[in-house]
């Protein structure tokens, strides 16, 4: 906060300081109010599929509640299966691109083991599972987040029906993340997490990006 001091006046003698404030953005994001009705943060996820099944639960509630659109992200612990963070598309509830479904997840998870990356030396490797085919600015920030592993539900063309921009995302930007050693996995449970995008078309909802 600033603090500027004035004089004047008819005597010429002093005014006290007057408190100056310079108002800044503040950005607070939090999980909707329905995540721990659909989440189950205690249990193991063993499966691929389990894995997967939640990362689409996640979008298909995020359609249903009109929180977002129709994308959902999962983060776990790649040995124990145990679950890091959920994400789930908050571009319209929040005004704000950058938070995709894979973005929300990473930033929750890295909060939760207090790391910039969940590929520290103290942390077991992690892997994302996220309801379809990461965008251009998910997959530069898979690259950074430190996940070790990549598993897509719907294609790129899947939501490219809906008229969402899904940015230059080509074989070499794979190639890129699989040289630094990060593996990817395409079409898990694809017809399932496509149904998610074909009900949000349905209801209408909103194309932030096309």
């Amino acid at each position: 906060m600033a603090w500027a001091a004035f004089r004047g006046g008819r005597q010429g003698g002093n005014i006290p300081a007057v408190r100056q404030e310079r108002n800044h953005p503040v950005i607070h994001v939090e999980y909707p109010e329905w995540v721990n009705s659909v989440v189950d943060w205690r249990r193991t996820y063993g499966s691929d599929s389990e894995r997967m099944s939640l990362a689409i639960a996640v979008s298909r509630e995020n359609v249903e509640r009109g929180t977002g659109g129709p994308f959902g992200a999962a983060i776990f612990d790649q040995a124990s299966g145990k679950l890091i963070s959920v994400g789930m598309n908050s571009v319209v509830r929040y005004n704000n691109c950058a938070l995709h479904a894979e973005v929300m997840a990473f930033m929750f998870a890295q909060q939760r083991v207090g790391s910039f990356t969940l590929n520290s030396p103290a942390l077991s490797p992690h892997e994302l599972f996220t309801s379809c085919e990461p965008c251009a600015m998910c997959l530069g920030a898979t690259l950074w987040s430190g996940v070790r592993r990549v598993v897509y539900g719907a294609a790129r063309e899947d939501a490219s029906q809906l008229n969402f921009e899904e940015g230059p995302v080509f074989a070499e930007s794979y190639k890129y993340l699989e040289d630094r050693g990060i593996v990817i996995e395409r079409n898990m449970l694809r017809n399932e997490a496509r149904e998610v995008l074909e009900m949000y078309r349905a209801r209408g909802g909103k194309v932030y990006n096309g």
